[in-house]
């Protein structure tokens, strides 16, 4: 058998020990320390290598922005920061078409600004919106549906941890990756936006319980309304810490580590004079910290360890010659590519798909003379969509398990998703056909 034939063998070893539950970590170490094994024949090489890829996977500084920007996204969610900016959001909209679940898109796209964590959106806004949206006549199903689409806005609006893992797979600025995510990441909240509009103006009975009462409901003037001054100093720590994150990091004051260490510095001080943390919630914050950053790193290491496996089988120049002689151009090989990863997505989780493929596919790109920070976004907007694809579709089971309402199934979240999947298609495909959206800022 050859090398090459073995590396093909190896991916597949390694999907199907994925398939049957093996954790994603052991799968890597495993599928890289018989593949340097077997296209050696030394054993002692493949625990060198080991060694080494344990010491150097993540010895760089930059490493340090993975546990910074999970612990100020924890800080932030415990604060109660995404409840405040749904309920400005909700007095600013409601009038709006469909303006709950206008406000939804609205407050996960700021709240994605600071935490860079789908699920965590997902979680937080399920307990947020999801009841204030029933209450005022939507259905229930739209509602969790609504949450759970929008929550895929925290993988793409940097921070996103999703940015910083292809960053540090493919090689690439983590900072560039950043701003490369800020025009799509828009594009993807605006065609959320305009899909709820054009929904309930044309499918009322989708969203509304009742369509009528809802648009009595949402046209009447009456009843309390919240203050400027009440908005203002709701808004104002997720402003600030938007801001200072953000703006310290585009304007280059900042490189991402210390963005990340500003942010986690500016979310704890809002938690703390918000008095959020007692009761052992700072410990929580801490442990959760701490288990996600560990699960993160050892990933990186392991997929490390996978890649200098799969260099030495030689496998992707192989597949690049492959791909060469295939007569596949570059935006051939990137719809080629997205529908591997949407395929990927509904079987495997998010980092897992990263974690196999970019390995594999951005030496391809970049021979094929894709700039890889576009590559990237199309890489994690493919990826997105797998969150909410059955049979996996991790954001809508979140949403699920976090809701209190025995009436909504999980097939009817997935069904109140297809809109949201629909409109993260269409930005994959315009992102791919014009790269300018992913680098003009560049």
């Amino acid at each position: 058998m050859t090398t090459l034939a073995i590396g093909f063998v190896l991916i597949a070893l390694l999907v199907g020990l994925v398939l049957l539950g093996l954790q994603i970590a052991y799968a890597l170490f495993a599928v890289g320390f018989l593949g340097i094994w077997i296209i050696r024949g030394n054993i002692d090489l493949a625990f060198r290598m080991m060694e080494l890829t344990a010491y150097s996977g993540i010895a760089d500084y930059l490493f340090a922005t993975i546990p910074l920007f999970v612990l100020m996204g924890l800080l932030v969610s415990v604060s109660n920061v995404g409840r405040d900016t749904f309920e400005v959001a909700e007095e600013l909209l409601r009038r709006v078409l469909c303006g709950l679940g206008v406000a939804t898109v609205a407050a996960n796209t700021i709240f994605a600004a600071v935490t860079g964590v789908s699920i965590a959106s997902a979680a937080v806004f399920t307990r947020v919106a999801v009841p204030e949206m029933t209450r005022h006549g939507y259905r229930p199903a739209f509602a969790a549906g609504t949450v759970a689409g929008s929550s895929v806005l925290g993988m793409l609006i940097p921070p996103s941890l999703l940015l910083i893992i292809y960053g540090v797979l493919a090689e690439v600025s983590i900072g560039g990756m950043f701003i490369a995510g800020l025009i799509p990441g828009m594009l993807l909240a605006i065609g959320f936006v305009a899909m709820l509009m054009g929904i309930s103006v044309l499918f009322p009975g989708f969203v509304y319980t009742d369509p009528q009462a809802a648009r009595v409901k949402r046209l009447d003037r009456s009843g309390p309304k919240m203050s400027a001054a009440t908005m203002l100093g709701k808004l104002i720590p997720i402003i600030l810490l938007v801001f200072l994150v953000l703006g310290g990091l585009y304007s280059g004051f900042f490189t991402p580590t210390e963005a990340g260490g500003i942010g986690a510095f500016g979310a704890l001080i809002i938690a703390l004079w918000r008095r959020s943390l007692g009761g052992g919630r700072m410990w929580q914050v801490m442990k959760q910290t701490g288990a996600i950053s560990v699960a993160i790193l050892v990933l990186l290491i392991a997929a490390s360890y996978y890649s200098r496996m799969l260099s030495i089988a030689g496998l992707p120049n192989a597949i690049a010659d492959l791909v060469r002689a295939g007569g596949f151009s570059p935006l051939g090989f990137l719809m080629f590519y997205s529908v591997i990863i949407l395929l990927m997505g509904m079987i495997l989780d998010s980092t897992s798909i990263l974690l196999i493929m970019v390995p594999i596919a951005a030496p391809i790109a970049q021979g094929l003379g894709i700039d890889l920070s576009h590559f990237g976004i199309i890489t994690v907007l493919a990826v997105e969509i797998g969150l909410l694809t059955p049979p996996f579709g991790i954001s809508v089971f979140t949403v699920h398990n976090t809701l209190d309402d025995p009436n909504v199934t999980v097939e009817q979240i997935f069904a109140a998703t297809l809109p949201f999947i629909g409109v993260m298609l269409l930005v994959l495909l315009v992102v791919a056909l014009v790269p300018s959206t992913a680098t003009a800022l560049l």
